[in-house]
């Protein structure tokens, strides 16, 4: 097999993922990374032996040598990149969040569609995760019977230094938002990816304990309306006691699952022997279940994710989440802004 050159784009906490992601598989290499502060560029560059530091990411997009770039900058930054890499010639796999606008995502999606020879992913890692797979598959096969219900609470503590640590944080110009465009936007896309789709919103966003250091919301609510007729809820903060607790609930005619913090805590189905099977199966993806990040709550996802995206590249393909479908969960966020500024519901196109 021909080696494939990859590129990194912005050296921040979610850097190492992707690098490890890359170095771990069979010819690929990661040549060049590229960050504005070219300190923490050379820092990863030598911490992993990567040949090439960049402080103008334009530098690498005219590397005729390399294939794919990850982009892991600030969100402002993303379709910008994107755009300017898919027009080099160069496969991307973008970090959450895609956009930060309407008009960002649109962009990005034309800029793909002009050039369609391309793989272009958006990075949401759960959705690769084995126990995540396998719930999807039991709604997929309809073991859940009619889906009622899907809710989300997702509880977690970001402070004032967290949010001064990078001036771009919790901004609308460079961050789009804060708590549901950085913290929940992930498990938003669970929810979206689990549903088969949200057709409509209504959302409440308030800054309730970060008014002196950041300009968009610590909490939400919203209440979503799916495409296959049920209800939803989302409930978020980032200003609790808590470092970090997530929970999704899946209700069905048939079946009912809570997970908590991506591990099923809690399983009802029937009859009782598709109940012992959903047992064996959940206890099997436990088993499995390999860490494989810098921090914990990313999950087991990033390798599966980026393995996949490197099969794509070579097979000429758009990955398992492109980054189509990735804007679609996108949109939600948008949405719920929308919603929350202008006090009504929003409709929603975009299909995951």
């Amino acid at each position: 097999m021909k080696k494939i050159k990859c590129g990194i784009i912005g050296c921040g906490v979610i850097a190492p993922s992707h690098i490890e992601s890359y170095i771990n598989l069979d010819d690929v290499e990661v040549a060049r990374v590229c960050d504005l502060v070219s300190e923490k560029a050379s820092a990863i560059a030598q911490r992993y032996n990567i040949p090439s530091v960049d402080t103008d990411y334009r530098v690498m997009l005219n590397d005729p040598e390399i294939d794919c770039v990850s982009v892991c900058t600030d969100h402002g930054s993303h379709a910008e990149i994107v755009i300017e890499a898919l027009n080099h010639g160069k496969h991307v796999l973008c970090e959450k969040s895609l956009g930060i606008s309407p008009k960002c995502l649109e962009a990005m999606v034309s800029a793909h569609q002009k050039h369609p020879e391309l793989t272009f992913g958006g990075i949401f890692q759960h959705r690769f995760e084995k126990t995540n797979r396998y719930i999807k598959s039991l709604i997929d096969n309809g073991s859940f019977g009619t889906l009622t219900n899907i809710n989300l609470n997702i509880i977690t503590l970001r402070t004032d230094s967290y949010y001064n640590t990078d001036q771009w944080r919790g901004t609308w110009a460079e961050e789009g938002g804060s708590l549901l465009i950085n913290q929940a936007i992930h498990f938003i896309d669970l929810v979206n990816w689990f549903s088969g789709g949200i057709s409509k919103l209504y959302a409440s966003c308030e800054n309730m304990t970060h008014q002196e250091t950041i300009e968009t919301e610590d909490s939400a609510a919203i209440i979503l309306k799916f495409r296959n007729g049920m209800l939803g809820t989302v409930t978020a903060t980032s200003s609790s006691v808590e470092p970090w607790r997530q929970v999704v609930s899946i209700s069905g005619t048939h079946g009912y699952v809570e997970m908590l913090n991506n591990e099923v805590i809690y399983h009802r189905f029937a009859p009782s022997e598709l109940h012992d099977e959903v047992a064996r199966k959940l206890q099997e993806c436990k088993e499995e279940k390999t860490i494989a990040s810098n921090k914990d709550y990313y999950g087991e996802g990033h390798p599966a994710q980026i393995k996949d995206f490197i099969s794509a590249i070579r097979e000429q393909r758009q990955p398992f989440v492109s980054g189509a479908s990735a804007s679609s969960t996108v949109e939600i966020v948008l949405g719920c802004y929308e919603s929350s500024q202008t006090g009504k519901w929003v409709k929603l196109n975009k299909t995951v």
